[in-house]
């Protein structure tokens, strides 16, 4: 009966062999499921990348919606002898690169990136150790830079252009009670992998509103330092801190507030919009000696929007 059943056995082995050979065969000729699937997601993890990169450039060309959330920040100085003040406060900056003239790497633009400040809660001194806490709308920004095309500055990282500060605050102690006027120059390098440069601005008093009192004329300096390297699936690592000095503090010791600072930050999609989010800190290595903001935690979180306004404005 074993010879009998043998060459049966033979047939079964053969035939599973042959089925087995054709289905090897036929999934060889075809391409797996995930080998559809990891282009796209290398595709998807290039452009976030790209994304993440080009919002460290403050002359990008991409239209976003930018909340940073400053807190808790902790202010000391020698009218405060207890533990530092803690305050807290959210920046909302809407970056809107307006197309002026020419297409694609011909474009100039014009950018503007109002910063409007929302402070939560901050302390005022009012005496030796004591505050006094006031929250609400700060002074508004107004940059507007124009930036030549791409296929002049290449690599560098170049715009200029006037930037105002508006009596906007919901309160005076937030509120320099002046208009102010002055020069902002944006200078850096992008390369494929980092972006880096700086963009100062200085202000000068060009009227006032009622209720100024002593306020001294505004004469003062802001300078955003920044550095962002690329990091594989769309994560990043850098700085942007931002120095400021005021001319007309009461001494040399209360002028500078000098913060460096480190963040980790990822791209990531929620729905249909390239989202970046950061989060870190920054530590004021010079800071006044009065009453400064000594350190602050930042998180930014920064949606890009689709352009509102994609023809240039002078023609092409």
């Amino acid at each position: 009966m074993r010879a009998t059943r043998f060459p049966r056995s033979r047939r079964t082995v053969a035939a599973i062999a042959r089925a087995l050979c054709s289905a090897a065969l036929a999934a060889m000729a075809r391409e797996p499921a995930w080998a559809d699937e990891q282009p796209a997601a290398a595709k998807e993890e290039a452009e976030l990348s790209e994304v993440g990169n080009k919002l460290a450039n403050p002359l990008a060309d991409l239209w976003a919606l930018s909340f940073s959330v400053n807190a808790p920040q902790f202010f000391d100085g020698d009218v405060n002898t207890g533990d530092p003040e803690v305050g807290g406060a959210m920046l909302f900056q809407p970056v809107m690169p307006f197309p002026l003239y020419g297409e694609g790497q011909d474009q100039w633009r014009l950018i503007t990136r109002p910063v409007i400040p929302f402070v939560f809660s901050t302390p005022i001194p009012d005496g030796f150790n004591n505050f006094d806490r006031k929250g609400g709308i700060g002074d508004i920004q107004l940059p507007l830079v124009i930036s030549p095309s791409d296929r002049i500055t290449g690599h560098f990282i170049f715009g200029a252009g006037p930037i105002l500060l508006f009596p906007s605050a919901t309160d005076n102690d937030l509120s320099q009670r002046q208009f102010a006027m002055g020069p902002a120059v944006v200078l850096g390098y992008k390369t494929e992998k980092a972006t880096f440069g700086v963009f100062p601005n200085y202000f000068w008093k060009i009227g006032e509103v009622d209720g100024k009192g002593k306020t001294p004329d505004v004469s003062q300096m802001s300078l955003l330092y920044f550095f962002n390297y690329k990091l594989p699936d769309a994560w990043q690592i850098g700085f942007n801190p931002t120095i400021s000095f005021n001319e007309k503090a009461p001494s040399s010791d209360n002028k500078w507030n000098v913060p460096i600072g480190l963040y980790v930050g990822r791209t990531v999609r929620l729905g249909r919009l390239p989202v970046n989010l950061k989060l870190g800190g920054e530590y004021s290595v010079v800071s006044q000696d009065l009453f400064g903001l000594r350190f602050q935690f930042r998180f930014q979180i920064t949606p890009v929007i689709p352009s509102l306004i994609q023809s240039p404005i002078l023609g092409k």
